[in-house]
């Protein structure tokens, strides 16, 4: 990497001032960008170990600014594992931000609501997630086998909801379910998702969550929740759909960040 590249740059503004928090933007919530003060920003591709982003909706960009009176790494968009990438590319971000000296992590994602309060629009805060992303699941429940603890902070959890109230903004809270992807799930798998207890279904968060959680990051993560789950309405499910629904909620995932960062 050459010295004078943009993202040399970008670490050594890093340097001087560390972040406090690494944002990583969902599908259709790159207009949430908007309101932050830009100092440096790079494309994916220019960040060791990052390809670009190909998926509509995600602008592929690392930039580093201020917000809410704190200073942020924000990615827009992310890497998904059904794009092709390998889980370390996945999971690279959170750790890049970790390496840069970010101390918090909020992740936000475009999910499906399960749970009948969930209806297209709301925002949903994650006090866990189940992890449907590798073969035979339910042999790994956490580290080394062990009963995992989540990897979401209570304590920020707490200040979300806080940020909610003092926002004016309606916040659920529930459990994730994090899939593949690229497909949709089918009606039987949401009804098993369901028996399960999750509130919501997602392709992401869930394994950047932890490795955020095992690189010493306190972790937050909010769902967007931009249509009813497989089975659960009487049309099929589509893409332009959800970036439009996400989009839609902009202004309030803006103002509950806001807050959220103020505190």
């Amino acid at each position: 990497m050459s010295s004078s590249s943009p993202y040399a740059a970008l670490c050594d503004a890093c340097r001087e001032q560390p972040p406090h928090a690494v944002i990583v933007l969902g599908s259709g919530l790159g207009a949430v960008a908007a309101k932050m003060r830009t100092l440096r920003s790079v494309s994916f591709a220019e960040v060791p170990g990052l390809p670009p982003a190909s998926v509509h909706g995600h602008r592929g960009l690392l930039t580093l600014g201020e917000w809410g009176g704190q200073r942020v790494l924000l990615f827009e968009g992310r890497l998904h594992y059904y794009e092709g990438h390998s889980w370390e590319a996945v999971v690279r971000p959170v750790q890049v931000a970790a390496a840069l000296g970010a101390r918090v992590a909020f992740l936000t994602n475009a999910a499906g609501g399960i749970a009948e309060p969930l209806t297209p629009g709301s925002l949903m805060a994650l006090r866990d997630h189940l992890e449907w992303t590798r073969p035979n699941f339910w042999r790994h429940p956490g580290p080394l086998g062990s009963p995992r603890p989540s990897p979401y902070s209570p304590h920020l959890l707490t200040l979300l909801h806080r940020a909610a109230r003092e926002a004016g903004v309606e916040l659920h809270q529930g459990l994730y379910a994090a899939m593949t992807g690229p497909s949709y799930e089918t009606p039987a798998e949401i009804r098993a998702l369901r028996a399960w207890g999750a509130d919501a279904v997602g392709m992401s968060t869930a394994r950047e969550i932890q490795a955020g959680a095992d690189a010493g990051l306190e972790c937050a993560a909010v769902s967007c929740i931009t249509n009813r789950a497989a089975g659960l309405r009487g049309r099929p499910l589509n893409h332009e759909e959800v970036l439009a629904t996400a989009a839609a909620q902009g202004a309030r995932l803006t103002a509950l960040l806001e807050h959220f960062l103020a505190l």
